[in-house]
């Protein structure tokens, strides 16, 4: 099995601070626990590394004293503890132990940032950061790739993902096999457990009904009318669904000129596979009527690692108007700002004339399977 080292790795050791803490999100399988031992591995100073799903941690740790803490940790360098948000008050756990245990550093995991967030993230106001490890990107998996297996890999990347065990499973049915089982059996178990959710069924059919609209504004009426929901219910379940990971929404932008949309949103998946999974289909794509959707799902994945695994703040947006022009992209930040159509066939789409008028100083790049490994650089 190749271990591919992750980018978030150098940046959680740059992040590692005394008497601070790092929150690491991520859905399960996605490579947290592979991603700590190797941060554990390559530090040098005295560590440990615990289970939040371990009961003897969780009562160990119950016992919500400095005494208890600083018999249990004093001396310790960085304190690794993986599925945080098994741990009751794991925010106010962890902020006992980094205000008490002079030069201690922690990283805690979670596969769900509401999860995670809502136990740990008021307490540790100002005393963490938070970063999102999402499935390999293409960047990563390059690094271990010659250009013709990444060229030859294409198909495999928008049909089965990238999770990391699915890149080194060599069959087919293997990968598909072990995706039906990572979203029915810890993906959808992660959403159900938050906030009391136990409709599995409707969640699945919602989840469904998105993967037929990526690319497409989704409507909250809509979707709940098919699923006997109501329009804020449904919003609800899409915010969980973002909040684990699955999905993601791109929202569009606007400046308030007359004709542009300024209201709807897109959502997308974080993973090709797990989109696939859903739905049920990994046919080849010669088989499929829906090539664009797939490569336009990926490239939107991609710019999204590449933004959880970069530093400053770059803004996500699709571009409509009211008469139908529309770009597939636009990223801003404060000096520049650039729109992206995603194409997997060979038609050159020309920039939208609405779009040039308004913003004549930025640029317009036709992403296909020829230069897409340009974007993602």
């Amino acid at each position: 099995m190749n271990i591919i080292k992750r980018t978030l790795q150098g940046e959680i050791e740059s992040r590692l601070r005394p008497n601070k803490a790092i929150l690491l999100y991520g859905t399960r399988r996605v490579g947290k626990t592979m991603l700590c031992k190797a941060v554990a591995s390559s530090f040098k100073g005295t560590m440990q590394m615990l289970n939040g799903e371990d009961f003897d941690v969780q009562t160990m740790l119950s016992t919500r004293t400095i005494a208890n803490y600083r018999q249990l940790f004093s001396g310790l360098d960085l304190l690794i503890i993986d599925e945080a948000q098994n741990i009751p008050d794991i925010g106010h756990v962890i902020k006992l132990i980094i205000d008490e245990i002079e030069g201690i550093s922690i990283l805690a995991t979670g596969s769900s940032s509401f999860e995670l967030n809502n136990r740990a993230g008021f307490p540790l106001v100002g005393r963490s950061s938070q970063l999102t490890l999402a499935p390999l990107s293409q960047k990563e998996i390059q690094q271990y790739e010659t250009p013709f297996e990444t060229r030859s890999n294409l198909e495999s990347r928008l049909i089965y993902g990238s999770y990391p065990e699915v890149i080194n499973l060599e069959r087919h049915d293997e990968r598909a096999e072990y995706l039906h089982e990572l979203v029915n059996a810890y993906l959808l178990k992660d959403i159900l457990s938050i906030d009391g959710l136990r409709n599995s069924a409707k969640m699945l059919r919602l989840l469904q009904l998105v993967a037929f609209q990526v690319g497409s504004e989704v409507s909250y009426e809509e979707l709940g009318q098919q699923l006997g929901l109501s329009r804020d219910t449904v919003e609800k379940y899409m915010t969980l669904l973002s909040q684990v990971f699955i999905i993601y929404r791109l929202g569009a932008f606007s400046r308030n000129l007359r004709k542009e949309v300024s209201k709807a949103g897109k959502w997308y998946f974080l993973d090709n596979g797990v989109r696939n999974a859903v739905i049920g289909d990994f046919k080849l794509l010669k088989s499929r009527n829906d090539s664009g959707v797939l490569w336009e799902n990926y490239m939107i994945s991609e710019m999204l690692k590449k933004s959880y695994h970069s530093v400053g703040h770059v803004s996500h947006y699709f571009w409509r108007t009211y008469d139908q022009q529309e770009i597939d992209l636009i990223t801003e930040n404060d000096s520049m700002m650039d729109a992206y159509e995603f194409k997997w066939g060979k038609k050159t789409p020309k920039v939208p004339k609405a779009f040039s008028s308004a913003y004549p100083h930025a640029s317009f790049v036709v992403v296909s399977p020829e230069n897409y490994l340009d974007f993602i650089k």
